[in-house]
């Protein structure tokens, strides 16, 4: 055993003898050996903020947050413009997983309205960050990025449009063109988002209820719309 073994083994044993009732930690200084797609997108969304777009990372900067060597990057992805893009796959999954919950927990078209709207208010703030970067690259992104982004909200689109047809079938009604509607009410939605992201939470409201007014406006007329006058 070396000197520096024995001085070590002498300091963890004097630290346990110290506080013989709390757990000796040692941590290992260095990088990670291994890492997953998981840790290297987290790193990614560490780091990108509202000043930040993840346009502007670097591979060595989202290494050094994962704390792993750069070459150990090129195991998942072969630069940052592929780990960006199925960072915002990924983040679009997610919401439309939380989105579909909050449709679900609602039994009333007023309630779906408010509960999607007040679910995406709350995304706004939320730890993980996978709404504000899809606002963030939708308008400051790259090309490759803003057409990941308009991808996500095409699945968005056609995901409500399903909801919205059952919905009116339930209620005995009709929307003329729900596609059409659909979209309507998903870039009505993001662009709301994109215009409070940036306030501070409690003069969002205002712009969450005016939100909630004009779908409620566009399901009104889309019920009444007389496609003979279009």
């Amino acid at each position: 055993m070396t000197h520096s073994s024995v001085r070590k083994n002498i300091t963890i044993q004097t630290e346990a003898q110290n506080h013989p009732h709390e757990p000796v930690i040692v941590r290992t200084v260095g990088r990670k050996a291994t890492i997953t797609k998981e840790e290297l997108f987290q790193a990614a969304l560490n780091l990108i903020g509202p000043q930040k777009s993840i346009a502007s990372l670097s591979l060595r900067e989202v290494a050094r947050e994962a704390g792993i060597a750069p070459n150990s990057f090129y195991r998942h992805f072969k630069d940052i413009d592929e780990l960006a893009i199925e960072l915002i796959d990924r983040s679009g999954l997610v919401l439309r997983q939380i989105f579909l919950e909050a449709r679900l927990k609602a039994s009333k078209q007023n309630s779906i309205i408010r509960s999607s709207v007040e679910v995406f208010i709350t995304q706004l703030d939320a730890d993980e960050g996978n709404l504000s970067l899809l606002l963030r690259e939708a308008y400051t992104g790259s090309a490759s990025y803003k057409l990941a982004v308009e991808r996500q909200l095409n699945y968005f689109q056609q995901e409500l449009k399903d909801d919205l047809i059952v919905l009116e079938r339930l209620n005995h009604s009709k929307l003329y063109h729900p596609n059409l509607v659909a979209k309507a009410i998903t870039q009505l939605v993001f662009n709301m988002g994109a215009k409070v992201i940036d306030i501070p939470a409690n003069e969002r409201k205002e712009i969450a209820e005016q939100t909630m007014i004009m779908i409620r406006m566009i399901l009104e007329g889309a019920r009444h719309l007389d496609e003979a006058k279009i």
